[in-house]
């Protein structure tokens, strides 16, 4: 029997609209809304396991509204070794506290540099996605680099130059994000099929501007879903709802959360 797809959701659209992006102080709306939509699963944002009482806070939350938290995602100049200390030092706290509240991911991003990164920079990155990698498997908790545009524009050459260095790696792309950065959503899982165990899933109109729900753009899920189903994708899937800069919203948060899960499990089966 293939293994349950867990479909989670993302709350960077909330963050988009708080101060400093800090979803802390609004977590209980997050899971309230997130439960009420449907989600299998929620993943935070790394940002939100900073305060102390937050393992608490955040268990509780999961506890009360029976939605497990799957993970978080992460990031930070991984390509500048001078800010190697401090990066390791978020992830040592994030990560020990994500396990602590049952967290099974860490969507990692690895920071972006002006110009297309160097060999050394490349380098650097590596070696320290190596010590997380590390830090996460002692916890039980599984890293996947996740893409935004430049590490997939240029031919691929950030993620590549990734996997170069680090080729058992495992992928966890936005597949909104590939698009933009001009790959293929569907050509790309068919490629790394293999080492994909997250995605991100959002969605954009022909006009490139982002949909307020999943399944109201133009983006060809249908392809993606063959794609997924070609692979044998067993991962978690998470919803990353994202609008465009003084969009104003037509319905609350919780009901394009609602819609956006039920396109996934009409379109993709899950």
């Amino acid at each position: 029997m293939a293994k349950k797809v867990t479909v989670g959701a993302h709350p960077w659209v909330y963050a988009a609209t708080q101060p400093g992006y800090d979803i802390y102080p609004i977590l209980d709306r997050i899971f309230e809304d997130m439960a009420a939509a449907g989600m299998d699963g929620i993943e935070l944002m790394h940002t939100a396991f900073r305060p102390d009482g937050a393992v608490e806070r955040i268990a509780e939350l999961s506890r009360h509204h029976s939605l497990p938290v799957t993970g978080t995602s992460f990031g930070g100049n991984m390509w500048d070794r001078s800010a190697h200390k401090a990066v390791l030092e978020d992830a040592e706290l994030v990560v020990s506290r994500l396990a602590r509240v049952g967290g099974r991911t860490l969507g990692t991003s690895v920071g972006a540099t002006p110009a297309p990164k160097t060999p050394d920079q490349l380098d650097a990155q590596a070696e320290l996605l190596r010590e997380i990698t590390a830090l996460c498997t002692a916890h039980g908790v599984v890293l996947n680099l996740h893409n935004h545009t430049y590490e997939v524009k240029d031919g691929v050459h950030d993620l590549l130059g990734t996997l170069a260095r680090l080729p058992d790696a495992r992928l966890g792309p936005d597949l909104n994000w590939l698009l933009r950065g001009g790959v293929d959503p569907a050509g790309f899982i068919r490629r790394f099929g293999n080492q994909i165990v997250f995605l991100h899933l959002r969605d954009q109109k022909a006009d490139g501007t982002w949909s307020e729900a999943l399944g109201e753009g133009d983006m060809d899920y249908a392809a993606i879903g063959e794609a997924l189903r070609e692979v044998g994708f067993a991962g978690d899937a998470v919803i990353e709802l994202a609008h465009e800069r003084g969009f104003t919203p037509t319905r609350p948060l919780r009901e394009s959360l609602r819609l956006s899960r039920e396109f996934v499990r009409n379109t993709l089966g899950y």
